[in-house]
C-alpha cells in the first residue's frame, strides 16, 4: 500500500481517526494524506440558532467564523505534529467544497480511506451509520476503514466470510493493503442455517486460498440467521479485534453482507470495520 487517506472535519477533529491513521501508515511506510474537508456550508454553530432563537447580531458572527478557522488551524496542526513525530512522509489536502463529493473524488486516488464511522460533517449528532457514512460507503472509490471514536491496537482479524466474490474480494483486499497485521490472530466467521453442513463453502478452495494469505486462521461456523449469529459472536472477541467485510449496498449482494449488518456492526460492536466492495 502507497497511499492512505485520513477525513477530518477540522471543527470536529478525530483522535481516533488520527491515531489508527497513523499507525497502519507507520507499520507499511505508506503516505499519509490528512483529507481536512472545510465545506463551506460547514460551520461550528448554528445560524439559526445563534442568530434568531438566542438573538445575537449578525455582526458577532464574525467572532463565531474566527474561533471556526481557528479550530480548522488546531486540527491540522494535531496532525502535523502527530505524523511528524512518527516519521511519515505526510501532506495536507484542504477541500472546501462539499464534504461527500470532495471525498468521494479523493477516494478514487487512494489505497484505503480512514474514517470514524460516528462522523456527520454537521452539528447533529447521529446513531452509526450516519447519513454521510451511508452516503460515502454507496459510491466510494476505494477499501474504507470506518474507526470507532476510541482508539484500540488491532489484535485480532475477523473475516466474515459467506462464499460469495464479494466476502473473498473483502479478505484479498484487506492481505494486499494491510500485509504487516497477517501475523495476528486471524478467524474465520462464517453462518449457515442449521439444515446444511458445518463446512465453510467452497471448503477445500477457501482453505488453500487462505493457507497463502492467511496460513495461520482458524474457522468458525455458526448457526442461525446471519445478523444475529454475527453480532453476537463479535461481542465475545474484544475490543482489540478489526472486521474485514465485502460488499455494502449493492444490489446483488448475499443477505450476509447486506446494507443491514454492515449498519449493526457500526452500531452494536464498536469495532473497526474494513469494507471493501467490487463494482
Amino acid at each position: 500500500m502507497e497511499k492512505i487517506i485520513a477525513a477530518f472535519d477540522g471543527l470536529r477533529f478525530s483522535d481516533s481517526t488520527n491515531r489508527y491513521a497513523i499507525d497502519l501508515a507507520k507499520q507499511h511506510r505508506a503516505h499519509l494524506v490528512g483529507v481536512f474537508l472545510d465545506d463551506f456550508t460547514r460551520r461550528g454553530y448554528s445560524v439559526y440558532e445563534t442568530v434568531l432563537l438566542k438573538g445575537v447580531p449578525v455582526e458577532k458572527l464574525k467572532d463565531f467564523n474566527e474561533k471556526d478557522k481557528e479550530s480548522r488551524v488546531q486540527s491540522v496542526a494535531k496532525f502535523e505534529s502527530a505524523c511528524r513525530e512518527a516519521g511519515l512522509n505526510y501532506s495536507v489536502h484542504h477541500d472546501a467544497n462539499l464534504a461527500i463529493r470532495e471525498l468521494l473524488h479523493e477516494s478514487v486516488f487512494a489505497d484505503l480511506l480512514v474514517i470514524d464511522f460516528h462522523e456527520t460533517f454537521n452539528n447533529r449528532e447521529e446513531v452509526p451509520p450516519t447519513h454521510f457514512i451511508t452516503d460515502l460507503l454507496s459510491d466510494v472509490q476505494c477499501p474504507v476503514l470506518l474507526v470507532p471514536n476510541k482508539y484500540k491496537s488491532i489484535e485480532k482479524l475477523l473475516l466474515l466470510y459467506d462464499g460469495r466474490p464479494s466476502s473473498v474480494y473483502a479478505i484479498k483486499m484487506f492481505s494486499y493493503l494491510l500485509p504487516n497485521l497477517k501475523h495476528v490472530e486471524t478467524k474465520v466467521i462464517t453462518v449457515k442455517s442449521e439444515s446444511v453442513s458445518h463446512h465453510v463453502p467452497d471448503n477445500k478452495l477457501v482453505k488453500e486460498f487462505m493457507k497463502r494469505h492467511f496460513p495461520n486462521a482458524d474457522y468458525t461456523v455458526l448457526n442461525g440467521y446471519p445478523e444475529t449469529e454475527i453480532v453476537q459472536s463479535l461481542r465475545t472477541e474484544g475490543e482489540h479485534s478489526l472486521v474485514v467485510c465485502g460488499a455494502y449496498r449493492r444490489s446483488a449482494v448475499s443477505m450476509f453482507f447486506n446494507q443491514s449488518i454492515a449498519d449493526t456492526l457500526m452500531r452494536e460492536v464498536k469495532m473497526p470495520l474494513f469494507i471493501a466492495h467490487n463494482k
